[in-house]
């Protein structure tokens, strides 16, 4: 019987030294990205969180391509020509390119916050308005009238009814004014001279409407830009998820 209290005693005893000795921590691992003109190493404690949703996250902060649909100006009658003889084409090369960028972002693995889900949510958006506004110009340098069934059209209507009056009249005012300072605004040197040598160009009608074009997009784009994050709040939240972070940066 004392044999048996004895070995009872010794397999307590080497199970309250097990419990007491502290847990043997995972190594941290190296992640690199660039941000902001720095090479960053952090490293991220893999039992927190694994390489597949910091990829993810990191992609979605700041992605690799610009997206294609962020504009399409266009500056002088060839180009004019150009995208409107080959819209067809374009718009189906858009949808392909949209549909992909989509499957992307929908697929991409995040961290587990909410700000990431809520940041996917924006940027799905984003492309949403980026694509049908890139439509909406395509479409219109083809036919302007097509401009009047735009999601865009009640907020730049008057950008839009310019190109599609019958009164030629009213389309160049509403062109010559883009070339005119508005109230509070600095003028503009040589504003109307360029104004000027647009008009007295044989294919002036060409350029007010490329001009009035621009300037529906840049309406239409004003209304769906969120504000710059000038406070680097996401990126300063993505960098939480690392124990240690080491930045090699450019010299101002």
């Amino acid at each position: 019987m004392k044999k048996v209290f004895t070995g009872l005693s010794l397999a307590l005893s080497v199970m309250i030294i097990a419990q007491k000795a502290p847990a043997k921590k995972s190594p941290l691992v190296l992640y690199s990205y660039q941000t902001f003109g720095c090479d960053v190493k952090g490293y991220f404690d893999p039992s927190k969180y694994n390489k597949e949703e910091i990829d993810g996250t990191y992609k979605l902060i700041s992605p690799l391509t610009p997206s294609p649909f962020s504009s399409l100006i266009v500056f002088n009658p060839n180009k004019f020509d150009l995208v409107r003889s080959n819209s067809t084409q374009l718009l189906q090369q858009a949808e392909k390119e949209y549909l992909v960028r989509k499957k992307e972002l929908e697929e991409l693995t995040l961290i587990n916050l909410p700000i990431w889900q809520k940041e996917r949510e924006e940027a799905i958006q984003l492309l949403d308005n980026e694509y049908q506004l890139y439509k909406s110009l395509l479409m219109g340098y083809a036919d302007p009238q097509s401009l009047s069934k735009s999601k865009f059209y009640p907020i730049c209507k008057e950008y839009a009814d310019a190109m599609t009056t019958k009164d030629k009249e009213k389309m160049y005012l509403a062109w010559k004014s883009l070339f005119e300072p508005k109230k509070g605004e600095e003028p503009y040197s040589g504003t109307l001279d360029v104004f000027n040598s647009k008009w007295n160009d044989p294919r002036k009608d060409d350029y007010a409407m490329i001009d009035l074009m621009n300037a529906f997009n840049n309406c239409a784009n004003h209304s769906f830009r969120a504000k710059a994050d000038e406070d680097n709040t996401l990126f300063k939240t993505f960098e939480k998820v690392f124990v240690k972070l080491k930045r090699d940066c450019d010299e101002p």
